[in-house]
């Protein structure tokens, strides 16, 4: 059992004081957020989003959060005031890729956060991300320790949940350092991210981002969709002519724009949901009690469809927005709508029901 970064102890000590038939459901106004607050609605809880102006109007304009609480900077969400005002209501926050990216020490939130965030801050750590991957025993792209190593078609990534901005490939040593400084007058990215770089073998083929879910009240990993990302600028080059893509000397990246639904061929899915379950065993020694909700694993299939996996998120993915009412998957599991949101908060329901919240709260 790895020794963990998180304080459990005061999140479940609040979560015992709780009204259970009353709940409360909020998350941060970004990423994921109309699906979250959509899910709590469709099951009957009161959904609260917490915002900053410049992102308020989104909230406003779908009316489906029943409070907004607006705050200067997503950090505000740890502080105490803000908190516990959210405790004062049973709140359990849902949380997003925002939580990782911008809000700070996720050890310092002591609202009831459904799902783990350990498992959180393991996403947030490239090396342990593989070191997941690998013991789950799936098949990952080659990892350079440095440019220098680089020796094939490789794609350069940064900590967090970036989007993919700032992404690019490279062939070699010197177009890694050639490219970089390009990213660096462009203004997408800052010399301390050099830094940090992940870089990994690139692998040709399609790309598939699965969404599952893992019930502990079931006790069982569902497939709930699957999406391909739309990124600018790559997905626009090809609409620019070869010869001039040549002279422009364009360096393209790979910022998220946006997501489009994919269905697997069936043959495909055993591979998938294999890795989905390997990968929530082994969830279970890295931080009790292991994975909780929505998790996504990013692959792609090579020619042979052979899938390698290259990345995991430990929560929502927004690319999950894409099975708004349901997908294909979740439809023929639960034979209604359902998506990711409104999963979670199925899965809050009967866990209330049941006098289990305390396994899905980290």
């Amino acid at each position: 059992m790895h020794k963990s970064e998180i304080d459990r102890e005061k999140p479940l000590e609040i979560l015992k004081e709780y009204d259970r038939d009353n709940i409360t459901i909020a998350t941060l106004g970004s990423h994921s957020a109309l699906n979250i607050l959509r899910g709590a609605r469709d099951e009957g809880f009161r959904a609260v989003c917490i915002c900053r102006r410049r992102e308020r109007i989104i909230y406003e304009s779908f009316e489906i959060a029943d409070e907004l609480i607006e705050i200067k900077d997503y950090s505000d969400l740890l502080k105490k005031s803000l908190q516990d005002e959210l405790v004062e209501v049973n709140t359990i926050l849902i949380p997003h890729g925002t939580f990782n990216a911008y809000i700070g020490n996720l050890n310092d939130l002591y609202v009831p956060v459904f799902g783990n965030r350990e498992l959180m801050l393991w996403e947030t750590v490239r090396e342990k991300q593989m070191r997941w991957l690998l013991e789950a025993g799936l098949n990952l792209p080659k990892a350079y320790s440095s440019p220098e190593e680089i020796d094939r078609l490789v794609i350069v990534k940064y900590p967090g949940a970036r989007g993919g901005a700032g992404y690019f490939l490279a062939t070699s040593p010197e177009d890694f350092y050639e490219k970089s400084e390009k990213m660096i007058e462009k203004g997408i990215i800052d010399r301390d991210d050099l830094k940090k770089v992940y870089i990994q073998e690139y692998i040709t083929g399609a790309n598939v981002y699965f969404t599952f879910f893992y019930s502990p009240v079931f006790e069982r990993v569902e497939l709930i969709a699957a999406d391909r990302r739309y990124e600018s600028s790559i997905d626009g080059m090809g609409r620019i002519p070869a010869d001039i893509q040549l002279k422009s000397g364009i360096s393209p990246t790979y910022t998220v724009v946006g997501n489009f639904p994919v269905v697997l061929r069936e043959s495909l899915l055993s591979k998938v949901l294999r890795a989905a379950k390997g990968v929530v065993e082994v969830s279970k020694k890295i931080a009790y009690p292991g994975m909780v909700g929505p998790f996504c694993l990013e692959t792609v299939f090579d020619e042979n469809a052979e899938m390698y996996v290259f990345e995991i998120s430990a929560r929502i993915v927004a690319g999950s927005n894409v099975g708004i009412p349901y997908s294909p998957y979740s439809y023929i599991l639960f034979g209604e709508p359902m998506y990711a949101g409104r999963r979670i908060a199925r899965e809050v329901k009967l866990a209330a029901k049941r006098d289990m919240l305390e396994e899905l709260v980290y």
